[in-house]
């Protein structure tokens, strides 16, 4: 369970549930566990990945996958101090791993609750920074017997807030509008993996053909210093 409520969080970060569901299944069925994402290839785990958006979760993944086995004998640690060391694990992460995969009592600001605690507590309010709920967060969690429940339940309330009321998130300080994904560097990052995964190694040149784009160099470079790729020559291929 610690494993699978990790993948489904980190799927979840600035994703749709809806898009998230069917791939989180066929990803687990993929990879079952910390072993099986550990030692899988760049290439498998960016197939599996196609359709989320953010690549760098992925790898990110992928890394605490291998640091949970190297470090925790393949168990997710059930300290928030211990989580917080692990690749691409933050804060909320790691509260919400505590909450949902044990159970533990650990003050949790996502998307929905910010937008219960906002709509009930600060209805005349603007830009209300996540400081000033999180003693609202911690004064209901000490009441509560279980923080799974709890949360979820909060969860579920924001979303239905969030069709049945003008948004209250939008007075939250951390409000931010996405930016147009269609035509963005990152959708161009996304094709060039795409085309890697699916066709393997092509000389950069040709690629900026294919795609029909003048940034495709800049997103090569951009690739290769997070890792994702590696360039020998004019040519480009994903890193293993």
């Amino acid at each position: 369970m610690p494993y699978r409520i990790l993948v489904s969080e980190i799927m979840l970060q600035q994703t749709q549930v809806s898009r998230v569901i069917p791939l989180y299944r066929a990803f687990l069925q993929t990879f079952p566990s910390f072993r099986k994402l550990a030692d899988a290839s760049t290439a498998d785990i960016l197939k599996a990945w196609q359709g989320l958006g953010y690549n760098r979760r992925a790898l990110m993944l992928q890394q605490c996958a291998r640091a949970v086995m190297r470090d925790y004998r393949g168990r997710l640690p059930v300290e928030y101090e211990a989580l917080r060391t692990l690749p691409g694990i933050g804060p909320y992460t790691a509260g919400a791993v505590l909450a949902f995969a044990y159970d533990i009592p650990h003050p949790v600001i996502e998307t929905n609750i910010r937008r219960v605690y906002i709509h009930h507590f600060f209805p005349n309010s603007r830009k209300v920074a996540d400081e000033r709920i999180l003693p609202l967060v911690q004064r209901d969690l000490a009441q509560v017997v279980s923080p799974r429940e709890w949360y979820s339940a909060l969860m579920d309330y924001g979303s239905h807030l969030a069709v049945t009321v003008d948004n209250p998130n939008r007075r939250s300080r951390h409000h931010i509008r996405q930016a147009a994904f269609e035509g963005s560097l990152r959708q161009l990052r996304g094709r060039i993996l795409k085309y890697l995964t699916e066709r393997g190694p092509v000389r950069i040149s040709a690629l900026a053909v294919l795609l029909q784009d003048e940034r495709t160099t800049q997103a090569v470079a951009a690739l290769a210093r997070e890792g994702f790729v590696r360039t020998t020559g004019a040519r480009v291929r994903l890193a293993s």
